[in-house]
This record gives structure tokens, C-alpha cells and sequence, in this order.
């Protein structure tokens, strides 16, 4: 399983976000003419030489959403969005009745202001965008085009091991073009982001709930927050490795990419290179039942987990994490799924924190719920998804559900 804003939308095209849209008075025509001049100036922060001309173009709205779904057509296949829709709704993160590529669909095609298509090297801009952000969404654009033009993105993203580790390289691309937009508008106010901590925070803390976008707003909140942490987080895990290495921190993070999002979330990790655990799975009678979707499960899918079924204090469980590992598994005959979970924390009572957490996540994410015993290691019943049954064994905690 690769997270469903990772496989769909950093496949089909990198994605720049804007602001509420509206008609602007001047074309694309005139913001096109600039491409040159940015180039050179990402050139000169990053130290990278200049790519090939840019090929730009513009899309309207009802273009943008063909070329979505033709995308998605051809780089995913039906089953693998039925996999990844069922795990997010068997390990809580979404409702029963959500529709992935659906959302996926309608979320960008309100979301996005531009992007970049690095299978065809082109850069193209929405026909109605707000004038004052067209100029900082070209820059982020142009970011992703320099870094292709060097580290070939798309190949860089594939090459995550985990999709944790494919959510970590997401927002490498995306903060790094977020740190450099930022930077290029500072550099022409006479002044630098590695002089001011305070913009840098701020950057750290995006947030599009503002009202204008419907869409966004009733997504789940996982897909809320996949959307945003590759710019958000991202932001902040470049501003430290530009802190740490200065003008080679570009490369540097293509290089040696981070490996988990707890290493983008904390940059100290990722500086020590601490690698995440995989933890074994409970053993279970599989009888009947053929192996439909597996993978990794990381600090942020916690912190989501954790804060959609508990409260804030709850989410901070999440930086104990040090590995987590799931598997699904589909019944030959009938339409049953069988969920294997387990995750390793960093010592003995946080595991017993997150036991008694996931209480909380079997509570809320099924509409009825049997508790048949109960003890500080072990609890078993019956719920929407069948029987289950949640051990903690010394820091590691496990579930089975759908026995």
C-alpha cells in the first residue's frame, strides 16, 4: 500500500495548492515570460545548473479533471485502488462509504492551482487562479522542474522501501519546492529564510481550511492531512537540513533520502539515521483467505489514528513510535477481510499507552463493539469487522480482527 495522496496524486503530477480561484484579467501568457528569470534564481540558491527550456501551458478546470482521471487510468490499476481503499477502511482511517479515486478526484481538481507533469517535462498553470499567487505557485512549480532536471522524480519517489518511506520522499519534493518558493520571495524582499526562524515556523503551520474549499473540508481526515504534510512538514524538515548543511542540503535529501515521516517530522532522526523497526505480525489462521494488501504504517498515520479517535494528547503517542507493520487479507468466497497489525514503541509503557489507545480505535471505528475479556495485555471481542484480538507483549503491540 502506498498512501492514497502518494500513489495517485505524486504519480499523476506534482501538485502546487492555491488559494480560493478566480478569473484574473491577464493571461498565462505574462506570468510565462518570468520562467527564465526564476530559473536562474533557483539555480543560484540551489547550486544546480539551469534544465532545458521549460515547455508551459494552461489547463481550464474541466481539463485538469480529464487529465486526472486519464492518469489514474493508466499509472493505477482498478484493483490496486480497491486494495488501498479497503486498508484505509479496515485500519479506521476512513468511513465505510468512502470512495477513493472519487475524493481524490474532486479534492485536486479544487486543490490544485498548478503543476508539474514530469513524464512530459511541462509545466502547466490553471486558467483561473488569484493574480497574487500566480508568481509563488510558478516558483514551486519550477522548484519540482529543477530538481527533475537532477534527481528524476519519479523515479525517486518508486524508490521508497515502505510507504512510509514513499511518504517521506513526497515530502522531500514537496517541501523542498515549498522552502525554495519561500526563499526566492524573501531573496527579492532583500532577505533570507536562514535569518528568519519565525517565516519558517509560520510555513510549517499551512492550512487551507479556510472555508473556500468545500471538498477539502468534508474529506476525511486523513486525506486532510496527507494532503498537507508534504508541504507543511516538509517545509520544516528542509529548513533544518539547510540549517545543518547549507547549499548541499538540496541534493543531500535526494541523495540520501529520509526513511520513515517520523525522520521529516523530527530532523534529529534523520541526521542520526534511525531506523524504523518491523515488527512481526500476530499469527493467524489464514485458511480460506488469499493475501490482498500489506505495508508499513508510520509515525504520521499514528498521530492521524490516534487524534481521530482519542484527542491531541493522544496523537503525541505517536512520537514513540519506532515501527509498524500491517496486512490484509481477503476471504476466497465471501467478501470477509482479515486485518493483522503490529507496531513496536520505544519501551514498555508506551506500548501499554498505545494498547489501551487502540481501545479507543476499535470503539470508534466500528458502529458496534463486544468486549468478551479484558486485561492490561490482552483484549478480545466481537465488532463490526468479526472477532479480534489485541495483545501487548513488552513494547510491541498487536491486533487481529476479522477471525
Amino acid at each position: 500500500m502506498r498512501h492514497c495522496l502518494t500513489a495517485i496524486v505524486v504519480l499523476a503530477f506534482l501538485v502546487t495548492p492555491g488559494s480560493a480561484q478566480e478569473p484574473v484579467s491577464s493571461s498565462s501568457a505574462a506570468l510565462f515570460h518570468e520562467i527564465d528569470e526564476v530559473i536562474a534564481e533557483l539555480s543560484r540558491i540551489t547550486g544546480w545548473k539551469a534544465p532545458k527550456k521549460i515547455s508551459p501551458e494552461s489547463i481550464s478546470k474541466d481539463g485538469l479533471k480529464q487529465f486526472l482521471e486519464a492518469r489514474i487510468q493508466e499509472i493505477v490499476k482498478p484493483e490496486e485502488i480497491r486494495a488501498e481503499e479497503i486498508a484505509l477502511k479496515k485500519l479506521g482511517l476512513v468511513p465505510e462509504d468512502f470512495d477513493l479515486k472519487k475524493m481524490t478526484i474532486d479534492l485536486l481538481t479544487e486543490q490544485a492551482a498548478a503543476f508539474y507533469d514530469y513524464k512530459k517535462k511541462k509545466l502547466v498553470v490553471l486558467e483561473s487562479n488569484m493574480s497574487l499567487m500566480q508568481k509563488p505557485i510558478l516558483v514551486h512549480e519550477l522548484a519540482h522542474a529543477l530538481a527533475d532536471a537532477h534527481f528524476n522524480l519519479g523515479k525517486y519517489l518508486l524508490r521508497g522501501k515502505s510507504d512510509d518511506a514513499a511518504l517521506a520522499r513526497q515530502a522531500v519534493m514537496e517541501g523542498q519546492a515549498t522552502w525554495l518558493m519561500s526563499e526566492y520571495l524573501m531573496v527579492k524582499m532583500g532577505t533570507s529564510l536562514r535569518s528568519g526562524s519565525e517565516m519558517a515556523g509560520m510555513m510549517g503551520r499551512i492550512n487551507t481550511s479556510s472555508g473556500a474549499y468545500p471538498v477539502f473540508d468534508a474529506a476525511p481526515l486523513y486525506l486532510r492531512e496527507s494532503l498537507l504534510f508534504p508541504y507543511s512538514k516538509g517545509f520544516t524538515f528542509q529548513h533544518a537540513v539547510v540549517l545543518k548543511y547549507g547549499q548541499k542540503a538540496f541534493s543531500e535529501v535526494f541523495r540520501n533520502p529520509p526513511a520513515s515521516s517520523q525522520q521529516i517530522l523530527h530532523p534529529e532522526k534523520y541526521f542520526s539515521r534511525t531506523a524504523a523497526a518491523k515488527p512481526q505480525l500476530p499469527k493467524a489462521d489464514v485458511g480460506g483467505f488469499r493475501p490482498m494488501i500489506e505495508g508499513a504504517l508510520g509515525e504520521f498515520d499514528h498521530d492521524v489514528l490516534f487524534r481521530q479517535y482519542g484527542s491531541a494528547g493522544d496523537a503525541a503517542l505517536a512520537e514513540r513510535w519506532r515501527g509498524a507493520h500491517f496486512q490484509i487479507f481477503e476471504h476466497k468466497r465471501d467478501q470477509r477481510f482479515l486485518l493483522l497489525y503490529a507496531s513496536e514503541w520505544e519501551d514498555e509503557k508506551a506500548a501499554g499507552e498505545v494498547f489501551r489507545m487502540y481501545r479507543k480505535v476499535l470503539e470508534g471505528k466500528w458502529k458496534k463493539i463486544t468486549f468478551e475479556s479484558e486485561s492490561e495485555s490482552e483484549l478480545s471481542g466481537a465488532g463490526d469487522g468479526g472477532r479480534f484480538r489485541v495483545r501487548r507483549e513488552g513494547n510491541r503491540v498487536t491486533s487481529v480482527e476479522g477471525l
